[in-house]
């Protein structure tokens, strides 16, 4: 990955952060965005995302973000200045989940409770 690359990586990373934080509605539990791959030349990147909440949070926020992908890229668009707005791609992690649910038996375990 070049610097260019790596900096519009980051850039990304903090506008798409702050758009679904501001711009998107109805998003339910704690959004997080995981990492941010960007193609070599910046016309495609593949957004990792997290939800944190009950199943029926997780499923509603996927839904709305799918839905907002064309608002959120336009967001893009105007944020940043590229030649070219990379065309987005929201991909679901439960990475927060799992990270949660290994943080609480650790704490189980140390407590005697396991």
């Amino acid at each position: 990955m070049t610097l260019r690359n790596e900096r519009v990586r980051k850039e990304l990373m903090r506008e798409i952060s702050d758009i679904l934080r501001k711009e998107v509605r109805g998003l339910e539990g704690v959004i997080s965005i995981v990492n941010i791959e960007v193609s070599h030349d910046n016309s495609y990147a593949k957004v990792i995302y997290s939800v944190l909440g009950n199943p029926e949070q997780v499923e509603k926020s996927q839904e709305i973000i799918e839905k907002s992908t064309p608002k959120i890229r336009y967001e893009v668009g105007k944020r940043i200045r590229l030649r070219l707005t990379p065309e987005l791609k929201f991909v679901f992690s439960d990475c927060l989940e799992r990270g949660s649910r290994v943080t609480e038996l650790i704490d189980k375990i140390s407590r005697g409770e396991i």
